[in-house]
C-alpha cells in the first residue's frame, strides 16, 4: 500500500496521524492540510471499523493505535459504532478551504459523517 510521507521520519508521521485522528474521532471535525487529510482519513476510517467489530481483538489494536487513549477508543466502540452501523465506510468528508497564507498549501476540513 502506497503511503505519503508528509516529510516526516517514520516514528513522527506515525505520532502524527495518531493525534490528528484522535481529534478527528474526539471533536468530529478538524482543519489540516489536504495530504494529511487524505492520509487521516484511512486511519479513522479503520478506527470506526474496529469499533463497528466491537472484539476484544480490535479494541486492542484501536489502543494501540492511539497510544492508549482510553477515551477516544471508548467514543468509538460506544457511540460511533452505532452511528455507522448500517454503513459500509466511508464515514469521513473533506471539504475545500482556501489556500494557507504563509506557504499556499490547501487547507480542508475533515469532518466524521452525520
Amino acid at each position: 500500500m502506497a503511503y505519503r510521507k508528509l516529510g516526516r521520519t517514520n516514528k513522527h508521521r506515525r505520532s502524527m496521524l495518531a493525534t490528528l485522528t484522535k481529534q478527528v474521532i474526539l471533536n468530529e471535525k478538524i482543519t489540516t492540510t489536504e495530504t494529511r487529510a487524505k492520509e487521516v482519513r484511512k486511519f479513522v476510517d479503520k478506527m470506526i471499523t474496529y469499533g463497528k467489530d466491537g472484539s476484544l481483538v480490535a479494541r486492542r489494536k484501536a489502543l494501540a493505535f492511539v497510544h492508549n487513549d482510553k477515551k477516544v477508543v471508548d467514543k468509538v466502540f460506544n457511540e460511533l459504532k452505532d452511528r455507522y452501523q448500517d454503513r459500509n465506510g466511508g464515514y469521513t468528508r473533506i471539504l475545500k478551504l482556501d489556500e494557507r497564507r504563509g506557504d499556499d498549501s490547501l487547507m480542508v476540513i475533515l469532518e466524521l459523517v452525520k
